[in-house]
């Protein structure tokens, strides 16, 4: 089997942020940097999957050019005097497979069994089908990677619960507001941990205001995620008019606090991502009023964790299951070629054979006969196609072929078949 598929990547488990940082792509650099694959590389498809965690980048060719891919990646984005080469991995045929099951289930995630990595792959995935970069092999690969992750979540609880601090909040955000019409969420504060919040609520039917210390931060997050933002001085009024108040601020005292929750207190739920706390204790004794904080919210996190830890080797059966399946897939398509070539072969014997008795009887006799013989091809050539797919659960398809190509000299019938188009 010809193993023309290879992948170079980088991850958190390697590479420190800013080395990942400068060599990410976006959506236009991920088209540009595909057809400069094809177009100086000769790639004929690929896949670039960039995110905060990671930057890998898989391709299929008839040569081995992953050194070439990584100094084009330097080269791409500026990187000559400081490459990030060495921080690389390489990937072989079977390797780049399997990796790319493993990162796309969760299981390479830095929060395991993440479920945004699957919507990233299927971005990835529609970016190279923009620029018509799939072939057979990505395509036929990426369905049945999606075929598995449905069979992981269906069979497995590998992606249930949440399991990180910001699923876990917008768990509860969502469990909570399910009883509110038009309801209001505030996020407070943008770093890492508001982002990802943030990040997890695009999906969630409410009304999503962010708040920042720098603005302009909320401001761009806002119409990056088709959110509202809002000035930090406006918090009180933002608190008192919100369902759920999320704070991931970096504060040395509470900046939110029991006075902001108006003379009138309704029901709401506050969750602290703080460290230290910037969401004042006593809020939660207002009647009505929910309060989580970091600690709570980081356990029920761990025990989602340890359910998914219980359930990897389930997963990883599924995978080595899909991939035995891909892997018999691509060793027929590899021998189609073979076929197809054994078909016209058997069909020019055909052809001549007819030509011999095409004069001596009426067009009547004639479709009969034609299509007796079509038949017999039909049921001549079963047996070599069958024994050439069993050949090829065995590895063995390559003696095979040498041989059907030697019996009824399939070069020579490919290359005259060609010249008489």
């Amino acid at each position: 089997m010809q193993e023309n598929f290879r992948a170079v990547g980088l991850s958190y488990k390697n590479t420190p942020l800013e080395i990942r940082e400068s060599v990410t792509f976006d959506e236009e650099q991920t088209k540009k940097f595909l057809l400069q694959m094809r177009d100086i590389l000769g790639v004929e498809e690929a896949l670039i999957l960039s995110t905060c965690n990671r930057t890998e980048i898989y391709y299929f060719a008839s040569e081995d050019v992953t050194e070439n891919l990584i100094k084009l990646i330097d080269v791409f984005h500026g990187l000559i005097n400081n490459s990030a080469g060495s921080y690389f991995q390489r990937f072989g045929h079977f390797e780049a497979i399997n990796q790319l099951f493993e990162v796309s289930m969760g299981l390479d995630s830095m929060v395991l069994g993440d479920i945004q990595i699957s919507n990233q792959v299927k971005k990835a995935y529609q970016w190279t089908c923009d620029e018509h970069m799939a072939g057979p092999f990505l395509h036929r690969l990426l369905h049945t990677i999606f075929y598995t992750n449905k069979r992981v979540v269906q069979e497995t609880p590998f992606k249930d619960g949440n399991a990180s601090v910001a699923s876990s909040s917008v768990g509860i955000a969502e469990k909570f507001i399910m009883n509110f019409t038009n309801p209001k969420i505030l996020i407070v504060g943008l770093g890492e941990i508001g982002e990802n919040v943030a990040e997890n609520l695009k999906e969630v039917q409410a009304e999503v205001t962010l708040i920042n210390r720098t603005e302009s931060k909320a401001v761009e997050m806002a119409e990056r995620f088709g959110f509202q933002s809002a000035s930090m001085t406006q918090l009180a009024d933002y608190v008192e008019h919100s369902q759920v108040v999320i704070s991931a601020v970096r504060s040395e005292s509470p900046i939110i606090n029991m006075e902001m929750l108006g003379e009138k207190v309704q029901p709401k739920l506050f969750i602290d991502l703080s460290v230290p706390r910037s969401i004042s204790e006593d809020v939660d004794r207002a009647p009505g009023i929910l309060l989580y904080n970091v600690d709570q919210l980081q356990l029920k996190a761990n025990e989602a964790i340890d359910r998914r830890k219980h359930s990897v080797q389930d997963v990883k059966k599924i995978i080595q299951e899909s991939i035995s399946e891909f892997s018999n897939w691509s060793q027929e398509m590899e021998i189609s070629p073979t076929i197809k070539k054994l078909k016209l072969a058997l069909d020019d014997i055909r052809k001549q054979e007819l030509e011999r008795y095409l004069g001596k009887i009426d067009e009547k006799h004639s479709k009969i006969l034609d299509q007796a013989t079509k038949n017999i091809i039909q049921k001549v050539i079963k047996l070599p196609v069958l024994q050439l797919k069993a050949a090829c659960k065995r590895g063995e398809q390559e003696t095979l072929v040498d041989v059907l190509n030697d019996l009824f000299n399939l070069e020579t019938v490919e290359e005259e078949h060609k010249y008489s188009k």
